[in-house]
């Protein structure tokens, strides 16, 4: 007998990672920090989830892991979070 989980009967949601090229000038560890979490304020408007970010302070780069539908509610995320809008955009499969 085969057991399907209701987990796999759903569609998984697409995974995207952006790519932010610049920090603000003066932004720390700690003003990205603030962002994720207005990014988790507005995420389920939008039918998204952030997983993770990591940040680059050296580099001024920060990336983003999200759950989303799309590429453009992953966007508009970050846009009405805190207008701090992603350089760029990747679909990814975790693995």
């Amino acid at each position: 007998m085969t057991v399907i989980s209701q987990q796999s009967k759903e569609k998984a949601m697409p995974m995207f990672m952006d790519v932010h090229h610049s920090i603000p000038e003066g932004a720390d560890a700690d003003a990205v920090a603030g962002a994720h979490r207005a990014d988790l304020k507005v995420q389920n408007k939008y039918q998204t989830s952030y997983i993770n970010y990591w940040v680059d302070v050296e580099a001024g780069k920060i990336f983003c892991l999200v759950e989303a539908p799309d590429a453009e509610a992953a966007h508009a995320v970050h846009r009405e979070a805190h207008g701090l809008v992603a350089d760029e955009i990747y679909s990814v499969v975790q693995g």
